[in-house]
Formats: structure tokens, C-alpha cells, sequence
């Protein structure tokens, strides 16, 4: 583990750090001002490669490191945080990019858990809505862009109701013709990673790896319990509890959604990213930048959502209707 940078130390004479805002295997995330633009902070995510490894290989991780920079410098969209910089200095890579304030679902989970209570299914999917439009984004790049490691803690809600993907830590550039470029080594994080991500980088990634990770990223914040492993769950099929068994208030729609795309297999999963909204969604559209916490949902998503709930205000409103007859007359 690389010797973290102290409050105070100014990097290019430009970003001063504030604090340690997150830990990594190869570097630390630092909240730093910039001091060239007043008012402005921005996250370093800092890499520092080994250096026993041979000097041409380091090299290579080094060349390695500032092609894939300028790959996600170049990405623009609302809810991926902008790269506006990256540079080396005293043999460790930085990248610098929008600090993003808020919440991060993980710690939205844990609160729901303590009041012994379920994130709002309607909520969850509109965030995932917004998590679908940044992956579907990503894959679409030139060459594509699979991000390897989304979980409940690498998705933040800020202040406004927009969910930003944060995290670019094992982020992989999907060239035609070489299937190993990744900015940082790694399997991402276990209970969200699918079988084919545990041989690390050998080639067998691509967007229906991230498909997996989505599915179970919502498991976990619709039912309060994490996801059983890839690797248990191949070991002892069967073992993954449904959905709607830890939570009844799931929509089967969204249970079928959860579990097609958390199929161990990849050819057994949805395609592509589209594929799965429009089995977790449908033709439901909810607002890209949702307030927090959400409206109540229209009569067209109770319907998707809940019909149960659905009919249980219906005869609410035909019996005041009732009574309110009965009393006219």
C-alpha cells in the first residue's frame, strides 16, 4: 500500500489536498482544492504501479495508464463525473476529476436496513433508469468502455436527485483487436462480480459483465441482503434466494429482470444494456434528474409497478364513493 499524500501537499502546483475520501489496493481518492479555479474541488484518484515488476513492463503500465486517461478524459455525460485532468508525479499516475457531494446508495441502504425498512422500488428504478443511460453510453464509445465494478458504493446521489457512477478504478477499454486493457488489475468487487471477471484480465469481459453487476447491484438495494457470489452460487445452484422471497413488495416484473441478467452464464443474460431496461422498465420513463426523495408515481407506474396496490386503491375510492352517494341521497 502506496504512502498516502498529507492534508495540505500541493500536486502540480495546482490541487491541494484536502483529505483521504476513499482507499484502493493500488492508491488512495483524495478530496483536493484547485487552487488555479477558486471555489472548485476535485477528486485525485491516485494509481502507483509496482515497481518490482520489470522496467518495460512498468513502462508498458505507464503508457497503458495515459492512453485510457485520455479515453475517459474525452467522455461527457450527466451522470459520469467529468475527467479534467491526469498527469504523473514521483512514479504514481493521477486522475482528476468533479468531486461529487452526496450520498452514496450503499450508505442509503444501510439507513433503510437500520429503520428495518425497503428502499421504495419505484425509487430504486429510477435511479437504475439513470444508471442505464450512463452505461449505455460507455458501451457505445469507440472502442467500447466496460466498467467492471459497479456496487451500491461506487453510485452517489447528489443533492439534486442525479446518480453519478463514480468509480473508474477497473474501468476497460474493449479494443478490437486486444481484449486486456485495463487501467487498474483487479476482479472488482465480489458479491456483484460475475464468473467470468474472477480470471482477472483475460478476455472474457465485455458488457454483458456489467449487465451482471447491475442485476445485482439492484438485488441488493430491493431486498436489503447482499448477493450471494458467482462462485457460490455455481458451486450450490439453486442457492440465490428470489427477490420477492426476501422482499414481497418486488414487482415480479422487476424479480424476472433482476434474475435474467444475474444468470451465471453470459449468454444466459440480456444482451446489451437496452435489453435490460426494457425488461426492468418497459415502457416506463421516469425523470433523468429526479427530486429526492421521489413524487408519488402515476397512475401508469402503479399499474406497471403494483397492480396488487393498484386494486387495493381502487375499492378504497369505489367505497367513499359509495358512502358518499349513500349520504347525497
Amino acid at each position: 500500500m502506496p504512502t498516502p499524500l498529507k492534508p495540505g501537499e500541493i500536486l502540480r502546483n495546482r490541487y491541494k489536498v484536502r483529505r483521504i475520501i476513499g482507499h484502493g489496493g493500488m492508491g488512495s481518492i483524495y478530496l483536493a482544492d484547485d487552487l488555479r479555479l477558486e471555489g472548485r474541488q476535485c477528486a485525485l484518484k491516485e494509481v502507483e504501479h509496482d515497481r518490482s515488476m520489470p522496467s518495460e513492463l512498468l513502462r508498458q503500465a505507464r503508457d497503458q495508464f495515459l492512453r485510457e486517461a485520455t479515453v475517459l478524459a474525452r467522455l461527457d455525460h450527466p451522470n459520469l463525473p467529468k475527467v479534467s485532468d491526469f498527469f504523473s508525479l514521483g512514479g504514481r499516475d493521477y486522475l482528476a476529476m468533479d468531486f461529487v457531494p452526496g450520498e452514496d446508495l450503499r450508505t442509503l441502504l444501510i439507513e433503510a436496513r437500520k429503520r428495518e425498512a425497503f428502499l421504495p422500488e419505484t425509487e430504486v428504478l429510477a435511479w437504475a433508469s439513470q444508471l442505464a443511460d450512463a452505461l449505455t453510453y460507455l458501451h457505445s464509445q469507440n472502442p467500447p468502455i466496460v466498467h467492471r465494478d459497479i456496487k451500491p458504493s461506487n453510485l452517489k446521489l447528489t443533492p439534486s436527485g442525479l446518480l453519478k457512477l463514480v468509480d473508474f478504478g477497473l474501468v476497460k477499454i474493449l479494443a478490437s483487436d486486444e481484449m486486456t486493457i485495463t487501467i487498474l488489475q483487479g476482479r472488482g468487487t465480489a458479491l456483484y462480480t460475475p464468473l467470468e471477471q474472477y480470471g482477472g484480465d483475460v478476455g472474457h469481459t465485455d458488457a454483458r459483465s456489467d449487465v451482471y453487476a447491475f442485476g445485482a447491484t439492484l438485488y441488493h438495494l430491493l431486498t436489503n441482503t447482499p448477493p450471494l457470489e458467482a462462485r457460490e452460487r455455481f458451486l450450490h445452484p439453486d442457492s440465490l434466494p428470489s427477490p420477492r422471497h426476501l422482499n414481497s413488495e418486488i414487482s415480479p416484473r422487476t424479480e424476472r429482470a433482476i434474475l435474467w441478467a444475474m444468470s451465471l452464464h453470459p449468454d444466459e443474460r440480456p444482451p446489451d444494456i437496452n435489453a435490460f431496461r426494457q425488461a426492468l422498465l418497459g415502457n416506463w420513463n421516469p425523470p433523468s434528474r429526479p427530486t429526492y426523495p421521489l413524487p408519488p408515481p402515476s397512475l401508469g407506474d402503479v399499474l406497471t409497478l403494483a397492480p396488487e396496490r393498484f386494486m387495493v386503491w381502487a375499492c378504497v375510492i369505489l367505497l367513499l364513493f359509495s358512502l358518499l352517494v349513500t349520504m347525497l341521497h
